[in-house]
């Protein structure tokens, strides 16, 4: 982790149990048991991060050095707003005059958050890609995305929607990028992923996929990063 994302890599502390109460699903308990026990999220807690997926966006760009001082991007899906704090850090956007700027955009109202311009809105409307890139002051520099469906546990029904959405991110990075650009989006691993994959490498001069140390590990999300936008194939 850089000193510009956190002050400190998580550590772990003494292990909480949580009984489970009256009317709680075994299933609540051990989210909320996994919860209370997450380096994670304490140390999101503790920085005044929104979620302990900062800390993913934070890990990814400490590899692959994406988020530069200056440049412009777009946070979709951004609620509550984890990585458009870690993004409005690292491009310098709290200094309107001399740093870039992020726009994040979600469907669902987000509190106010220093250096982002934040947008109620579907990135898949009609005319969308025009309203973000006018508020953006131009193409986009990167567009990243941490956007998951609500999962319903059948693994192949999610795994089917979140590369919907995966795609849906992809084609409208397409139409938003500018040349040399970046996209970042997350998908779950079982086969689909491939083909997106192979798709991106048309319009990217490098596409990597990448497990983050925050993204837990019995977890089968990755994160793919393409990066050096040539134009739509």
């Amino acid at each position: 982790m850089t000193r510009r994302h956190a002050k400190a890599r998580p550590g772990r502390g003494a292990h909480v149990r949580v009984k489970t109460a009256k009317g709680r699903k075994l299933s609540s308990t051990l989210w909320l048991q996994r919860q209370l026990n997450d380096p994670y999220v304490e140390a999101a807690t503790r920085e005044g991060y929104r979620s302990r997926a900062a800390y993913k966006l934070a890990e990814l760009d400490e590899r692959f050095k994406f988020l530069k001082k200056g440049i412009k991007v777009i946070d979709l899906g951004a609620a509550p707003g984890g990585w458009t704090q870690v993004i409005a850090t690292a491009i310098g956007s709290k200094n309107r005059s001399t740093g870039g700027r992020v726009v994040a955009i979600d469907t669902q109202p987000m509190d106010p958050i220093e250096g982002a311009e934040l947008l109620t809105l579907d990135f898949l409307d009609d005319g969308a890609p025009e309203t973000i890139m006018a508020s953006l002051g131009g193409p986009a520099d990167a567009v990243l995305s941490d956007m998951a469906p609500r999962m319903t546990g059948h693994a192949k029904t999610d795994h089917l929607r979140i590369m919907a959405l995966a795609e849906a991110a992809f084609a409208f990075a397409t139409e938003v990028l500018a040349p040399g650009g970046v996209f970042v989006a997350k998908v779950l691993q079982g086969g689909t992923e491939k083909d997106l994959l192979t798709e991106m490498k048309t319009c990217f001069a490098t596409v990597r996929h990448a497990k983050p140390p925050a993204s837990r590990s019995d977890s089968s999300e990755i994160y793919v990063v393409a990066i050096g936008f040539r134009g739509a194939g």
